[in-house]
């Protein structure tokens, strides 16, 4: 765990980053900082690795004050991840990804033992460990930095808005993969972003900063949606934060009308305005107007109980019918979830 207790920072000029903050970021947990510039978010995560030190107050990890620890020790054990990866550009990457070990005094063929195995679980191909930093594209230099990160296995991990500098694509792809390492690995994440979006993502709770480096309000990003603590959270958060509320609604209880998926050549169901073909493996092939029964049209899926109710609207916008196809694990139809059913499901999720 790692418990801020009234710390302050404050620079020679007498500019204030950070201003009496108290909170704390449970072992095994992601802790999102986020909040516009000038809030001490970063100043915040590098207090905690000594890279800056506090002016007042204490940073405690799992209990020891980090200020009694000699800096470069406290560093070797906690991973740090920046922007754009911060690389060295003459190492090949499985060296820069053994960094850290090779710092501890690690035996050179276990410590690139070590990056190979974690370039893998990074999703990386080992073919790249021996190429450069300049010859990777910025999401797989991301990936770099990450696994460099947990080369020594340290129970904490800082980053510092990681994803930031990558296109769309890319940083959803990154943030579902630290999501998944998460899963395996359990480590204590302090992670720093501008996004509310990605910290909604990714925070298991989400510290929202206000310039001058105070604590607006530390919630679990349902609560956080849903029970704003004052203007200044609310203004933040945006004015489609109930449309990110439906991301914590899940799917599991939506009721699906199965008789509008019909087997190949089939017709569907009298007086409907669309039925759904599906292959013969029972995966969708597409919405058939009832008057133009050869052609077919786009749809969107969601797997039921997994993807939320957020994820059926999509799908359902997608589709010309209005309707959204719930599928399983497979990617075989399940059933049909129709405009009323999720006018129902949103009225639902409105009242509780």
């Amino acid at each position: 765990m790692i418990t801020f207790d009234e710390v302050t920072k404050r620079y020679p000029d007498g500019t204030v980053a950070v201003d009496r903050l108290s909170l704390e970021a449970p072992t095994g947990e992601i802790t999102v900082l986020v909040g516009p510039s000038g809030c001490g978010k970063t100043t915040s995560l590098r207090m905690i690795n000594r890279m800056i030190d506090a002016s007042e107050g204490r940073i405690l990890l799992d209990g020891v004050p980090v200020e009694g620890i000699d800096p470069p020790t406290l560093r070797r054990g906690i991973g740090y991840v920046i922007q754009q990866a911060g690389l060295f550009p003459h190492r090949k990457i499985v060296d820069n990804v053994a960094t850290v070990p090779y710092l501890l005094g690690w035996d050179r063929r276990k410590a690139r033992d070590r990056a190979m195995e974690l370039l893998e679980r990074v999703g990386l191909d080992p073919s790249l460990a021996g190429r450069y930093p300049f010859q990777l594209s910025g999401g797989q230099q991301q990936r770099v930095g990450v696994a460099r990160a947990l080369a020594a296995d340290p129970p904490v991990l800082l980053m510092d808005e990681p994803f930031s500098a990558v296109d769309p694509i890319v940083r959803t792809s990154l943030q579902d993969e630290l999501l998944r390492l998460q899963a395996e690995l359990n480590k204590t994440i302090v992670f720093v972003t501008h996004d509310i979006d990605e910290a909604i993502k990714l925070g298991d709770r989400v510290a929202v900063l206000r310039v001058g480096g105070t604590l607006a309000q530390l919630a679990d990003p349902k609560t956080l949606l849903s029970r704003p603590a004052d203007d200044f959270v609310r203004e933040f958060l945006g004015h489609d934060r109930g449309i990110r509320r439906l991301q914590f609604v899940p799917t599991s209880g939506l009721e699906l009308r199965t008789d509008l998926a019909v087997a190949p050549g089939a017709s569907g169901p009298d007086g409907e305005p669309w039925h759904l073909a599906l292959t013969p493996e029972g995966r969708p092939a597409g919405w058939v107007p009832r008057d133009e029964p050869e052609r077919l049209e786009r749809y969107g899926t969601f797997v039921l109980g997994r993807d939320s109710l957020r994820s059926a609207l999509d799908a359902a916008l997608l589709s010309p019918s209005g309707c959204a196809v719930a599928v399983d694990g497979d990617g075989k139809v399940v059933g049909v979830a129709t405009r009323d059913a999720l006018d129902r499901a949103l009225a639902e999720a409105a009242d509780g």
